[in-house]
């Protein structure tokens, strides 16, 4: 199964325009709030209507603008299921199965596949509950139950995970990988968690305001993202403009480093690097750094340093292990930046 989607679409001064495939895996949609991931995921349910472009699912056109093309959303064979899970409140988890499952004309067959449904996910016993009598996960099982009933060509996950505790995050996670692994055809799922991607999805596509900023393997994308968006919703914490010195030199003007850098082809106007990435002792572009703060983590120290002397520059941020910093605390240290952990970023 696949994908394929070229879009554009206004709202007052937003302006959403997307292009991306996606074969049989899960690609994520990372982005902030109000970047348009989940008006992509609505104008290909069927639920928004974009200005111009063209939706592709399984091969079938369900939206062509130049072609006057739009299936409705029940014709379009598209799962959807949102942040809040939708379930028709006035009707209990056996009836909201039910109401999934009638695209199926045999009722023996409508029948057995809402029998399955349940059984698969464990709702034997709450089949005659309504939503609001459900905790949040029993909620989300029953959501997947009755979008997987209809026997969909893609899924849509709309932060499936926002409503619920970190715990129970954690668990259901585990029980969308497995519906995911066994659904075996695409699924875009939106979240501005990078965490959550790089656990649920095999692509990443970053959006910033209504374009896509960066396409690819997550790994590639977490690797090196490009772009200071990228880089920022991948969870890079250290981010400075920076000024060519020449011969592979660029100055961080943030933190008043020198540094040496590979790859520096003259396009990047930022540069990056993970406070976890930063390393104790001397090496490629060492510097001898003034504490500024230290902040305890549960499992580790981020440690604000400024270069000895350069005080009144935005301190850098050093994620390390308590063990380490235990050993090392003291009001200088020595850290250095690896060349091939700076991440060269467009604007």
């Amino acid at each position: 199964m696949s994908v394929s989607v070229e879009i554009e679409k206004r709202l007052g001064s937003f302006h959403l325009e997307v292009a991306f495939q996606a074969g049989d895996e899960t690609l994520a949609l990372l982005g902030a709030s109000g970047c348009g991931k989940s008006m992509t995921l609505k104008c290909i349910a069927g639920i928004e209507r974009p200005d111009r472009g063209r939706i592709v699912v399984d091969g079938r056109t369900v939206f062509d603008s130049a072609r006057g093309i739009d299936l409705p959303p029940q014709q379009r064979r598209v799962g959807v299921v949102f942040q809040n899970y939708a379930l028709f409140p006035n009707m209990t988890v056996l009836q909201n199965l039910r109401a999934g499952a009638r695209r199926e004309p045999d009722k023996e067959k409508r029948n057995r596949a809402v029998e399955e449904m349940l059984v698969r996910f464990g709702l034997e016993e709450l089949a005659g509950r309504l939503p609001h009598q459900l905790s949040g996960g029993q909620q989300q099982r029953a959501a997947l139950a009755r979008v997987l009933v209809s026997d969909p060509q893609i899924l849509l996950l709309d932060e499936p995970f926002s409503a619920l505790d970190s715990h129970l995050r954690f668990r259901l996670e585990g029980e969308m990988r497995e519906v995911i692994r066994q659904f075996g055809k695409s699924v875009l799922l939106v979240s501005h968690d990078r965490d959550e991607v790089f656990r649920m999805a095999q692509s990443i596509a970053v959006m910033q305001e209504g374009k896509l900023d960066v396409v690819g393997a997550k790994q590639a994308v977490f690797a090196q993202p490009k772009t200071r968006a990228g880089a920022v919703l991948t969870g890079c914490k250290n981010i400075s403009p920076l000024q060519r010195l020449g011969d592979g030199r660029v100055r961080a003007l943030h933190w008043g480093m020198d540094l040496t850098v590979a790859g520096e082809d003259g396009r990047a106007a930022y540069l990056g690097i993970r406070m976890h990435d930063i390393r104790p002792g001397e090496g490629e572009n060492t510097f001898r750094c003034q504490v500024v703060e230290e902040i305890e983590n549960p499992f580790s120290f981020t440690v604000m340093v400024c270069p000895v002397g350069r005080e009144e520059n935005q301190p850098i941020g050093w994620e390390v292990d308590k063990e380490t910093w235990q050993r090392l605390r003291a009001d200088q240290v020595t850290i250095h930046l690896p060349q091939r952990s700076i991440l060269l970023l467009e604007a």
